[in-house]
């Protein structure tokens, strides 16, 4: 009886997106009970929320610091060392977006409301008072800008790039769930199913959710405050429930009727008006001055960005301000590192290592480095100027100083009315983006490219507007920023095991490709290629005719059903009489049927061999089915991805021999590995 199992149907009735009840239940049931309980005491919510924000901040603050650095140094290894090399994705895989495309898009996730919020607040208030030394001089004006920079800075992305890295190379390269918990698949193994694997993506999930109510809360504020200049909507709690609400509603429709494209296209044209503000203020303002402090900024940031990255001020520390703004803005990123980085996981895949962490690193910031360049210099001069009301609004009630500093530029109403839309529609993106990402960490999802149900997407949506608003009630954007330094230790610990895991998989990939290499002298780069004892004893005129044949998909499908399937049959047997649990399966994907052989070895590392049908196009020199312009071929994958080479109209023979060849190179890639120091 035959041991092949056809998935075809059961792939067709699989639904693309199921809830994980634990992870959902858990990060729901802790989210409304927080949401809940501040708005119900908010008294006793803001004590305990205090007292929490101390501890972590006495005891793991020294842990937050010490960890971007960590992050950071490690990307980097990654990038400029030997596993810069290693795609994210099958290593046939190509870029699905172009360098433009995919630059313009890392440029736009730099963008959002919080730093039109922070790039005039923060420098002012590190203006007026510095962590150390005299406020209101020259040293104190540089050393703004570089702590807002600097908070800003290659220390948050490196945390984005670390999760997209991740998410990327287990989901596109290895085959696992597009899921936290799959980073951690070379430490744990098969335990990141259970209960690991749901303690670590709920994790993740409260993180995310109270990173975003953050910057809603923020963006809130903020947009309130524009509002009322622009149309005289009053300041208060009211205005910023309805705000919360538009966003919730906006976010539900989106989920509800697709209409996602249409807000994706808004956002591109968000970036041409956010960056049309920018120039304004640099063509209006004091252009000089601003290039001549651009230009300083970046020679002070890199001056002192080693002593800053590791600055804990260990022997008299400013414990409000580190809480303010260093722990505050770590523990922020940490909480967005899942969710940008699912975000720079889908946009790069087939790009290497060394590319995405290059474009992470320096396209974002390069527009960082503009914005808070011109906007906080510009603020900075105000005050120095002599605008000391504007210097104590700006510090007190920081969601005032960004509009309060457009009142100084020609063209106000316009200007302020294009920094709202753009301030707007920022704030509802995030809504709608964030709910996305929290229904797909919470659910099982079929491939890396389906999402959530539209039920689970409307329920974060949902909550996290509860949670905005209850934080609203508690104390405003400070006790947002105390729940996201609390709320953003789990995930933390977590990117620990997240470095150690994506680390052991790559040394591992190491050993692959040297097994590769000891095993094939003379071929290149590790990359595999039938060996000659494939073509021993096959009549060369054959052999040639298999090179000139461009057969079509019909043909193919007879090749695999009547050749390939026997072959990988007969092995899978004989290893099963040797011992070893082999199967063979027919698996459709995406409506593509492959073949693959499968064995367990009793590692976490069982072989795979796959025949997977591709449709090229026909070479100059070739003649393929009448009318047609492409042809199809059957190209071999191994767990790692495509090997680039061809096996339709192998013999019977050939193709154990080349399944038997793969499979030598598995088992000394084993050894290899098995004999590696810890």
């Amino acid at each position: 009886m035959s041991e092949t199992t056809l998935h075809d149907k059961e792939a067709e009735l699989e639904p693309p997106a199921k809830i994980r009840p634990v992870v959902f239940l858990t990060s729901a049931a802790v989210t409304l009970a927080i949401a809940i309980w501040a708005i119900i005491a908010p008294t006793a919510a803001a004590d305990t929320i205090g007292v929490l924000v101390g501890w972590t901040t006495s005891w793991f603050g020294w842990f937050y610091i010490l960890l971007a650095t960590v992050v950071l140094v490690f990307v980097v290894f990654l990038g400029v060392s030997r596993y810069g090399r290693t795609k994210l994705g099958p290593e046939h895989s190509q870029p699905e977006f172009s360098t433009f495309s995919w630059a313009a898009m890392l440029f736009a996730a730099g963008i959002g409301t919080d730093l039109m919020f922070f790039s005039v607040a923060e420098p002012v208030t590190q203006y007026l008072a510095p962590p150390v030394g005299q406020g209101e001089t020259v040293q104190a004006a540089r050393e703004a800008s570089t702590w807002t920079l600097f908070h800003y800075g290659i220390s948050g992305w490196g945390m984005y790039a670390l999760m997209g890295m991740a998410l990327a190379y287990f989901s596109y390269r290895m085959n696992l769930p597009l899921a936290i918990r799959s980073s951690l698949f070379p430490i744990f193994g098969k335990r990141i199913h259970g209960v690991l694997g749901h303690s670590v993506d709920s994790a993740a999930v409260i993180g995310t959710i109270f990173g975003v109510a953050t910057s809603l809360g923020i963006g809130v504020v903020q947009l309130n405050y524009g509002l009322e200049m622009l149309m005289g909507i009053p300041e208060g709690v009211p205005a910023q429930i309805g705000l919360v609400v538009l966003a919730v509603l906006i976010a539900t429709i989106s989920a509800v009727s697709g209409v996602d494209k249409g807000i994706k296209r808004l956002s591109q044209l968000n970036v041409l008006l956010a960056i049309g503000l920018a120039v304004w203020i640099l063509v209006t303002g004091k252009t000089t001055f601003l290039l001549n402090a651009f230009v300083l900024n970046i020679g002070d940031y890199v001056s002192s960005f080693a002593g800053l990255t590791n600055q804990t001020f260990a022997y008299d520390q400013p414990v409000q301000w580190m809480s303010w703004w260093t722990l505050f803005f770590w523990a922020w990123w940490i909480a967005w590192a899942s969710f940008v980085g699912l975000f720079l996981a889908r946009i790069s895949r087939g790009r290497t290592i060394r590319q995405f962490v290059a474009g992470t690193l320096i396209i974002p910031f390069s527009y960082v480095l503009m914005w808070v360049s011109i906007f906080g210099n510009a603020a900075i001069d105000a005050v120095r100027s002599g605008d000391a009301a504007f210097g104590r609004l700006a510090m007190n009630t920081p969601e005032r100083g960004f509009y309060t500093l457009l009142t100084q530029y020609p063209a106000f109403t316009f200007i302020a009315a294009v920094a709202t839309f753009v301030g707007l529609l920022f704030y509802v993106t995030s809504a709608d983006s964030a709910a996305l990402v929290m229904a797909n960490l919470s659910s099982k999802l079929r491939t890396p490219q389906d999402d959530a149900t539209k039920g689970a997407r409307i329920f974060w949506a949902v909550a996290t507007g509860l949670l905005t608003m209850s934080m609203l009630l508690v104390g405003g954007v400070p006790a947002l920023q105390n729940a996201t330094i609390i709320m953003g230790l789990p995930f933390a610990f977590v990117i620990v095991l997240v470095m150690a895991g994506l680390y052991k998989a790559l040394r591992v990939e190491a050993y692959r490709a040297e097994s590769v290499r000891q095993s094939m002298p003379g071929v290149l780069s590790g990359r595999t290629t039938p060996s000659p004892e494939s073509h021993q004893g096959r009549p060369w005129r054959a052999r040639l005719s298999r090179a000139m044949a461009f057969p079509g998909a019909l043909k193919v499908a007879e090749f695999v059903d009547d050749v390939a399937l026997p072959a990988l049959e007969d092995v899978a047997e004989e290893l099963r009489r040797q011992g070893v649990e082999a199967t063979v399966d027919k698996v459709a994907d995406n409506g593509t049927s492959y073949v693959e052989l499968a064995a367990d070895l009793g590692t976490e590392h069982p072989f795979h061999y796959r025949m997977w049908p591709r449709e090229v196009p026909l070479p100059i020199y070739g003649r393929g089915p009448a009318g047609h312009d492409v042809y199809s071929r059957l190209e071999v994958h191994l767990r790692e991805g495509g090997q680039g080479y061809d096996v339709m109209g192998y013999t019977h023979t050939q193709l154990i021999d080349d399944v038997l060849d793969q499979y030598e190179r598995h088992l000394e890639f084993l050894r290899l590995n098995a004999g590696s120091p810890a």
